[in-house]
């Protein structure tokens, strides 16, 4: 076919012409012209080359203005999107791990829509440090006497490294060596922290001779990291953190460890009694414990330092604290954290407060929510039910990976809109979305998870998707 771009531009209306449609001044109103222009330049364009690649013969108006319309409408909502989770999985890293309690959010619209002190000291009018706002906090809920804030926990260990072994060898048992989220890999952030990985002992076998073996004169840092999901079971053994903080301690070497959850308090029962706390990984001599804020703590993306005041001082001084420095709204909303998990009000905070959900309230949760869901189907006079499961939650997080939570569901049976992954499909792109779990293979909403208003959002959801009006 040969390209007459002449004879295509002629099936196209001109540009006036495509802006004067009735519907293109309420998306001008909420995206710009420019970008309305972008839009339909851009079908335009694709339709070109569609063309020259002689896969089209032609164009016609109509194809332009619904493509155009279709992309728009998509682009003209906010992307990031409030959800429902109904997976039971509390800390949902894919959807956005910890919601924030109101009064929290509260204290950041405040600081947000004005100026703050951020770095600016009220008492003597000179110039602050942002990390003062919670270094006394957070080392009265560990028992640390220094610490450091940053943006993420990956951050955190990547400065500690780059801080206090740089150029020196990290020494870190084999079955630490995990990779986290398909990037954070110890070895890569080790090499990129400018230290030297020595390995010892075996993936499932590590003992205190193979870490005493492998000191040397440029030995920095003892490193122990938390497994985040990865489990190892059966004939494995790991050395102690007193053992460890002991070896460190009479070499005179820095004992760094990656916590990751972050958990300041311990949960009630034994089967979440594995996890330690930061006060015992620093009260069995560990030197530094880095962890994140928006896991077992159930605050902001943030990630903590906690532990010698002398090591602290030196990461506050190292070039990268400047790349890494958390923002004044996550500031805010951590201070405001750890001001409720010292006051004890730690079951306030949604995180903690889902994972500590009793079976029997998730049971009544979820049958009252089934009998409205059977109504609603009822209502849509389509084929189906509503019925209570016992699921399996979890914590999620890379927190507790073996423990499961026993927790209730309502699992939807409507045969007349597909299978489960269709099912789930549309409830995502419903409004408001609604992610699903599935079980015994129906799609299932997990209670555990289902915040105040979640109910209603919920079923706002299902009466779209059966097209109940």
């Amino acid at each position: 076919m040969s390209f007459d771009v002449n004879a295509f531009m002629r099936q196209i209306p001109p540009m006036s012409e495509l802006l004067s449609l009735p519907w293109v001044p309420s998306m001008e109103a909420s995206l710009g012209r420019r970008a309305v222009k972008a839009v339909f330049s851009e079908v335009i364009g694709e339709f070109r080359t569609l063309f020259r690649e002689g896969r089209i013969s032609q164009i016609s108006a109509e194809e332009i203005v619904r493509e155009a319309l279709a992309r728009l409408t998509a682009r003209s909502v906010p992307s990031v999107r409030r959800v429902v989770n109904g997976t039971g999985v509390v800390v949902h890293t894919n959807l956005g791990r910890s919601p924030l309690p109101r009064e929290v959010m509260e204290s950041v619209v405040d600081v947000s829509v004005g100026y703050s002190n951020l770095e600016f000291s009220l008492d003597e009018g000179v110039r602050g440090h942002r990390n003062d706002h919670v270094e006394w906090l957070i080392c009265q809920l560990t028992g640390a006497d220094g610490a450091v804030v940053v943006n993420n926990n990956a951050a955190a260990v990547l400065l500690s490294l780059a801080a206090l072994a740089s150029h020196g060898e990290v020494i870190v048992s084999r079955g630490e060596l995990v990779e986290i989220g398909g990037s954070f890999r110890i070895p890569d952030i080790l090499s990129f922290a400018g230290a030297r990985l020595v390995e010892v002992g075996t993936t499932n076998r590590t003992h205190l001779s193979d870490y005493e073996r492998a000191l040397g004169e440029d030995t920095a840092m003892l490193l122990k990291v938390h497994p985040s999901n990865f489990r190892i079971e059966g004939f494995h053994c790991s050395v102690s953190r007193q053992e460890l903080a002991s070896l460190a301690a009479s070499r005179g070497l820095i004992f760094l460890e990656d916590l990751g959850s972050g958990l300041l308090e311990a949960f009630d029962g034994d089967a979440l009694s594995e996890e330690p706390t930061v006060r015992e990984c620093l009260q069995q001599g560990v030197d530094l414990v880095t962890f994140s804020g928006d896991k077992l703590l159930g605050g902001p993306q943030i990630g903590v330092v906690a532990g010698r005041s002398q090591l602290t001082e030196r990461l506050k001084k190292h070039p990268l604290m400047r790349a890494f420095r958390v923002d004044k709204m996550t500031l805010t909303a951590f201070e405001g954290i750890l001001r409720m998990m010292l006051r004890g009000e730690d079951r306030m905070i949604p995180t903690r407060e889902m994972i500590s959900l009793s079976p029997d309230v998730m049971k009544r949760r979820a049958s009252s929510l089934a009998r409205r869901v059977r109504r609603v189907i009822r209502e849509a006079s389509v084929p189906g039910n509503a019925s209570v499961l016992e699921v399996e939650d979890a914590v999620g997080g890379g927190a507790f990976p073996a423990v499961g939570l026993v927790g209730y569901g309502v699992a939807l049976d409507l045969p007349s809109l597909g299978g489960a992954s269709r099912v789930q499909g549309l409830f995502r792109r419903s409004d408001p979305p609604v992610v699903l779990g599935v079980d015994r293979g129906l799609p299932c909403i997990h209670v555990r998870t289902l915040l105040d208003g979640d109910d209603e959002r919920f079923l706002r959801s299902l009466k779209r998707v059966l097209g109940v009006r």
